[in-house]
């Protein structure tokens, strides 16, 4: 059975309630329920994390670097700047799709940059919630070819 990590970075526990107009109405739990539910599915199995510190993601990856087979990371603002998280990703070898709620490419100019995307397997931006979905199929046919 496949083993997916999800991992959300700062302020993605405040789906919900931060900006509905721009993230939705759902929340992270809301979102980890139909991912597990599609995981099911699928036939495999996803680990959720969720951290507002940029070590804490770090050593999740780190950690699970030999037992994770992919890994799907919505880094947050750390998107934006956190070579360290890009190092730890392109240290390990699971393939990671990054994921935003919204386009970054079509936000302020601060957040169009991602350090994150030349590390990424694949990115999935802008197609709300349903891009963790489709970044979970994404994966998981990737990882069964």
């Amino acid at each position: 059975m496949l083993r997916i990590l999800v991992m959300n970075g700062p302020n993605l526990n405040l789906l919900g309630e931060r900006d509905t107009k721009l993230y939705g109405d759902r929340t992270l739990d809301d979102i980890n329920a139909d991912m597990a539910a599609r995981a099911r599915e699928l036939g495999a199995q996803v680990i959720f994390f969720q951290s507002n510190h940029e070590g804490a993601l770090i050593d999740k990856i780190h950690a699970e670097r030999r037992t994770a087979d992919g890994i799907i990371i919505n880094p947050g603002a750390l998107t934006h700047y956190s070579y360290s998280l890009r190092d730890a990703l392109e240290a390990v070898e699971p393939p990671a799709v990054e994921v935003h709620i919204s386009d970054i490419g079509k936000r302020e100019e601060f957040r169009r940059l991602s350090v994150i995307t030349p590390v990424a397997w694949k990115t999935i931006m802008g197609k709300g919630p349903e891009g963790y979905i489709e970044a979970l199929e994404a994966l998981v046919k990737h990882l069964s070819e």
